[in-house]
């Protein structure tokens, strides 16, 4: 967990990743950095002194371990407040040696520049007001991000849209509570400066607004993190050989005994810019003496649960309407994608007809028909992402934006009951705090902030 949250001393990291490549870059930050870092270019490592050197301009120069030549590199310094963190700072392009990084670290530190923590450099720049909380924590999914999808999402989120519409909403109730702390200070007088009809009216529009939010967070939380997609059906019908044609690997075991897949088997692939997790399930059926296929059955619903979208494999020759409209009905959700597949086309050359839905007709094992499916699997995505203005993928972020709609349904309820004014405002402050935990604005407690920046990595 990060700890030194209030320093502003010098702090040093690699910030690029660990291993051999073309160039490496050292960071450096804080107050009196230039200082720290002017002996390690020995006496004539730098033609321009690093005290005169322009911000946002790159000055060669050489490092020296002692008197010994280590590398000829790149100094970069970023005046404070024009920095990634508001202070001064400094970048160092060196070639990407390990063992040069190792030792223009060793040699920052005997300068006594301290080793940076995991997002010491991003919550300085929170500190200092170049990001707010949601934009920091934007920083870290835009690192992690593996898709097209996760990388926009975070992009989005960093460039501050979702930041403003949530201190929009925070200033509407801070104009309005303000008038109810006023009524406070005037209690003995019996003063109404909040008019109640204005406060419910202010109170739909806000909760509507979080409503929203809080409605895009399946999606966004999805998107981000890979869409689930359930293949569910009975026992043999090629749910594994499916799998395996999606991933174009055999990463399950395809066998023509009924119960061969006996729990959950899950893999990541990528398509058009969409990660998408395929769960590989158990066959389901309604009898079997096999404990662990009981089990396995088991997780296979608590996975339909899971899933954003729902393939439901059926051999083409034995296709049962009744039995795929019965399955359909227990998904029931106009958010969730329910597909059903009828596989083996290569043995069965009917067409099921009269059905309902989404039917792909598919030959897994000759790798017919996936296409189509992978096309429709895209399109599902494309509407899911583009189906909210803002996407909210933080699980920190929706349960504060829960416990702000639980506060204002109070503030509501106390209205309806014509609950004194102290009620009403201890209420609204609670929701003000939940809304101000997204951006920051609130956030007073050391340890919530380290943490949040304790998960970045070393560097960033």
């Amino acid at each position: 967990m990060l700890t030194n949250l209030m320093n502003s001393d010098p702090i040093c990291a690699p910030a690029t990743a660990q291993g051999t490549g073309a160039v490496a870059i050292v960071r450096v930050s804080g107050d009196s950095c230039r200082d720290r870092i002017s002996p390690i270019f020995g006496p004539d490592g730098l033609k321009t002194p690093i005290d005169k050197m322009v911000s946002h301009k790159a000055y060669f120069a050489k490092i020296y371990d002692g008197d010994a030549f280590l590398d000829e590199v790149l100094v970069t310094f970023f005046a404070a407040p024009h920095s990634y963190t508001g202070e001064d700072s400094i970048e160092i392009s060196c070639h990407g040696s390990t063992y040069i990084v190792k030792r223009i670290m060793e040699l920052l530190i005997n300068n006594g520049i301290r080793l940076a923590e995991p997002g010491e450099f991003t919550m300085r720049a929170f500190r200092n007001g170049k990001l707010d909380l949601s934009q920091a924590e934007a920083v870290a999914d835009l690192i992690a991000s593996q898709s097209k999808a996760a990388h926009d999402i975070a992009a989005r989120q960093m460039r501050g849209n979702y930041s403003q519409r949530i201190k929009s909403l925070r200033q509407k109730l801070v104009d309005f509570t303000s008038l109810i702390e006023l009524e406070l200070d005037f209690a003995e007088e019996d003063v109404t400066f909040a008019d109640r009809s204005s406060l419910s009216s202010l109170l739909a529009e806000i909760k509507t607004e979080i409503n929203s939010l809080s409605a895009s967070f399946k999606a966004g939380n999805a998107l981000k993190n890979g869409i689930p997609v359930a293949i569910v059906g009975k026992p043999n019908v090629g749910k594994s050989t499916l799998l395996n044609a999606i991933l174009h690997e055999d990463k399950a075991i395809v066998s023509a005994i009924p119960g061969t897949t006996r729990d959950s088997i899950e893999d990541v692939f990528n398509l058009g810019g969409f990660n998408f997790r395929f769960i590989d399930t158990a066959g389901i059926r309604h009898s079997t003496d096999d404990e662990i296929e009981k089990i396995g059955i088991e997780r296979t619903f608590s996975k339909i649960k899971e899933a954003m979208i729902v393939l439901y494999v059926t051999d083409a020759a034995s296709f049962d309407k009744s039995e795929v409209r019965q399955f359909a009905d227990i998904i029931n959700d106009p958010q969730r994608l329910f597909v059903t597949i009828a596989n083996k086309t290569d043995i069965y050359q009917g067409k099921i007809t009269d059905n309902d839905g989404i039917t792909l007709y598919i030959s897994a094992k000759q790798g017919t028909g996936i296409d189509e499916l992978e096309r429709t699997l895209v399109g599902f995505a494309t509407t899911m992402s583009g189906r909210h203005d803002t996407l909210v993928s933080n699980t920190r972020h929706y349960n504060a934006l829960q416990n702000a709609l639980a506060a204002l349904n109070k503030v509501e309820e106390g209205i309806a009951s014509d609950l004194p004014t102290d009620l009403l405002a201890i209420d609204l402050r609670s929701a003000l705090t939940d809304l101000g935990l997204i951006t920051g604005e609130d956030i007073t407690n050391d340890e919530v902030l380290g943490n949040i920046f304790g998960k970045f990595c070393i560097g960033k």
